[in-house]
């Protein structure tokens, strides 16, 4: 029996309705959505009307990401339908390469997740970007999905330089795969099994996509922002069923700061494989 996160000696069955935490009898606020816990209980419930549910709405940091995702596309003047190479100054001071991040060049862990090679791989990335990111960003709030997203992006720069420090990587594909692995991790506590999720479906999908000869896809960085985006869900739950508000973004960036040390680590090795990926 789990015990009231205020008084760790009474053990309760009732747990709150926004964020899970069990909660004792002292601390149960009644609401029209279900018992609160005191901290919940004084936040005021969003109302949401005809006007509030317009197209966009709740999705600001998912198109914002999308239009910086366009607007460097588009500046490095590169548009084939497949894979293509560009000489243009922001990927050769953006993309993801080992030898430039052990010098310091840091920001390359995040900027390679803006920049994209070809028509197909921006717009399958964009899509889904879009589908999952606004579902979230919905449900959680823009600022803790902005974390979240550069929680999973930090851990997708982390995977490919684990499978490669030799070949170039970008795109957004890590941090895609860490919104699969967050919605993952939300479906399975729902009770909602792997295969019973279109998340599961397109994962699986995406793995098959990812293996197939002659790829040149990171699936180092797939893994590595599946497994972030995953741990980040877990860390969000535990902490706010435990914790301050404040404990779950917090623990998030002790996770960006994991894994750009990772990254930096990973940076001087030879890597798994040299194979030539482009995220």
């Amino acid at each position: 029996m789990p015990t009231c996160y205020r008084h760790p000696a009474i053990e309760t069955g009732v747990a709150c309705s926004n964020c899970d935490r069990p909660i004792c009898p002292d601390c149960m606020t009644p609401t029209p959505v279900g018992m609160r816990c005191p901290e919940c209980a004084r936040d005021r419930t969003k109302v949401h009307t005809a006007r509030s549910m317009t197209a966009g709405q709740g999705t600001t940091v998912t198109i914002g990401i999308i239009a910086v995702c366009v607007v460097a596309f588009l500046a490095g003047g590169s548009f084939g339908v497949g894979e293509s190479s560009t000489t243009s100054w922001l990927y050769r001071e953006g993309a993801l390469w080992g030898p430039y991040v052990q010098d310091g060049e840091l920001w390359r862990l995040v900027s390679s997740g803006f920049l994209h090679s070809g028509l197909l791989h921006i717009g399958f990335n964009m899509l889904l970007l879009y589908w999952l990111g606004s579902e979230i960003e919905q449900r959680i709030g823009a600022p803790r999905f902005g974390l979240l997203y550069l929680t999973a992006l930090l851990g997708g720069s982390l995977g490919a330089l684990i499978q490669t420090t030799q070949s170039v990587t970008v795109g957004a594909s890590g941090a895609v795969f860490g919104l699969m692995g967050y919605l993952l991790v939300e479906q399975r506590r729902q009770g909602i099994s792997f295969l019973q999720s279109q998340i599961g479906i397109l994962l699986i999908f995406n793995v098959v996509l990812s293996l197939r000869p002659g790829a040149n896809i990171s699936f180092g960085g797939h893994v590595g922002g599946l497994v972030f985006g995953a741990l980040a869900a877990l860390v969000l739950h535990e902490a706010d069923r435990r914790g301050p508000r404040w404990l779950g973004p917090a623990l998030l960036g002790v996770l960006c700061v994991v894994a750009v040390v990772g990254a930096v680590v990973m940076a001087g090795q030879p890597g798994i494989t040299d194979d030539q990926v482009i995220g």
